[in-house]
């Protein structure tokens, strides 16, 4: 190879990186947007449908009134969370959308006797404290150059460890144990919101454009923070929300 041939290959080497350089630039943040465009609707989608059970005695007593259909739909729950997660590279992206909203109602549809288990006040109180929380951990979460990972392993132990004691206090039903459980799964959601938005980033650091794949990653990104805000939601109700049981 002449220098100048030489000269040329490092050039085009440079250019190729710089391109590939532009096209990460442009490809992370419509990834991102879509990662937190599509978990905005799915709450939208939740919220309106579980207002919408609670506000018809029919739908209400139909669902919630009979176990075998409570059941039904919580494994089908369990089954759309564990279908998208392992296996949204066989599907395609509309599937995978169309399985994420119907997760999305038959969550809402689940969690509608909230609706009148709590007062509407304080349902939206804890919704915008739910709201800034989730923005100021994720936003440390995708900011922060400390590597999270050790702290995610910890958070997921201890998630377990929450399930296990919430299944074990449904037989004890002590109110103030509910209590404690309740603070520390707000901590756990808490953390995991932060880990589950540097994982997202570095995920999405790795896809150069917006195809397909890339927004499989960023439709799996969204169903993970959807869940993170669900469920730190739920518990700061069962916090705020003991004066209106």
């Amino acid at each position: 190879m002449t220098e100048q041939e030489l000269y040329n290959e490092i050039n085009n080497s440079g250019s190729q990186f710089h391109s590939r350089e532009q096209e990460l630039n442009l490809a992370m943040p419509t990834l991102m947007r879509k990662v937190y465009t599509w978990m905005s609707l799915a709450l939208v989608i939740t919220g309106f449908t579980a207002w919408g059970v609670a506000n018809s005695p029919a739908l209400y007593t139909a669902i919630l009134g009979n176990s075998a259909i409570m059941w039904g739909m919580i494994i089908a729950e369990f089954v759309l969370v564990m279908a998208i997660s392992g296996a949204i590279n066989r599907m395609s992206m509309t599937t995978a959308t169309l399985m994420f909203i119907l997760y999305s109602v038959l969550n809402g549809a689940t969690f509608s006797s909230i609706f009148l288990v709590f007062n509407m006040s304080t349902i939206a109180r804890v919704f915008f404290i739910t709201a800034g929380t989730f923005g100021v951990t994720a936003l440390y979460g995708y900011t922060t150059k400390k590597d999270l990972s050790t702290m995610g392993r910890i958070l997921f132990m201890g998630l377990l460890g929450i399930i296990i004691a919430t299944i074990v206090n449904m037989f004890l039903k002590s109110t103030g144990f509910d209590y404690i459980l309740s603070y520390i799964g707000v901590a756990i959601f808490c953390g995991l919101t932060a880990w589950d938005s540097q994982q997202i980033k570095r995920a999405l650091s790795t896809q150069y454009d917006v195809s397909e794949s890339a927004q499989k990653v960023a439709l799996l990104g969204a169903l993970t923070l959807y869940l993170d805000f669900i469920n730190l939601f739920l518990y700061l109700l069962r916090i705020f929300g003991r004066n209106d049981n």
